[in-house]
């Protein structure tokens, strides 16, 4: 076991010591190299939003059993949550109002199962929380997001409340995770069950975005024509990539973690 390890440990190990800028550059490799191998073995793109609805469910299974089984948040961010709520919530009525499909569904479920989440951290197991680690203020990305969706928003024929409150989602939803990761960065410390998380997180992120780039590639561009004209469509895809790189320097630190077969995932400075 420890041999099949060695070589996985020595790349990781090498990517470690080297320049920020080597660092981007061989992510952005990696990237686009995963997103040629799925374009080849996935023949039906929209099965990746699926897998990535998956992903994220997993993660939240994860957070329950932590917090059913383990009777503490320690590591959780209320205000990640809470983020996370108030885009389900926004997409979920868009859905309703906009475009009624299975999609509604899973974002019902997953929007309930967060809202279990935070109701077991505001309440059942509160004083497990880590309020003074929680310090992310929320209004650093409320704010720019609803700002952002009253100028750059899509061009459809819907009501302009519901085409502002779309966008709105679209973009709080590319940093909901960011005060997720101010805590871990203020702990430095992350145990196992948070680190499933954020990971399972990061692993329906980078789907969800390979589902949209490789929908764009398979039209020849006719998908973002569809959704509207103006910045809307490539603030959709930019917001997609968006969501990959915020977690992209987390999964590189949970997969060097795994590969060394440490159980508790610790961040060196800069990790946010």
């Amino acid at each position: 076991m420890r041999g099949s390890r060695r070589p996985m440990a020595v790349v990781l190990s090498w990517v470690r010591r080297q320049p920020p800028k080597v660092k981007a550059f061989l992510a952005v490799v990696a990237g686009m190299a995963a997103l040629v191998f799925i374009r080849f073995i996935v023949h039906d793109h929209d099965n990746l939003f699926v897998a990535a609805e998956a992903a994220h469910a997993l993660g939240i299974g994860v957070l329950i059993y932590k917090l059913t089984k383990e009777k503490t948040c320690a590591g959780l961010s209320l205000k990640s949550q809470d983020l996370t709520a108030l885009f389900l919530a926004v997409r979920l009525y868009c859905s309703f109002v906009m475009e009624y499909d299975i999609h509604t569904i899973l974002d019902t479920a997953t929007l309930a199962a967060t809202l279990f989440v935070i109701y077991m951290i505001r309440f059942k197991l509160r004083s497990t929380y880590m309020l003074d680690k929680d310090n992310f203020a929320l209004y650093y990305v409320v704010l720019p997001c609803a700002g952002l969706a009253l100028l750059v928003h899509p061009s459809t024929s819907h009501n302009i409340i519901n085409r502002i409150s779309w966008a709105f989602c679209v973009y709080l939803e590319a940093v909901s995770v960011l005060p997720q990761l101010r805590l871990m960065q203020n702990t430095k410390i992350v145990e196992p069950f948070t680190a499933h998380y954020v990971f399972a997180l990061g692993v329906a992120r980078f789907l969800s975005c390979a589902h949209w780039v490789l929908q764009v590639l398979d039209t020849r561009g006719r998908l973002l024509t569809a959704l509207g004209y103006g910045l809307w469509p490539s603030m959709v895809l930019l917001s997609e990539i968006v969501q990959t790189f915020i977690l992209a320097d987390f999964c590189y630190y949970y997969v060097k973690s795994v590969f060394g077969g440490q159980l508790v995932l610790r961040l060196p400075s800069g990790v946010v």
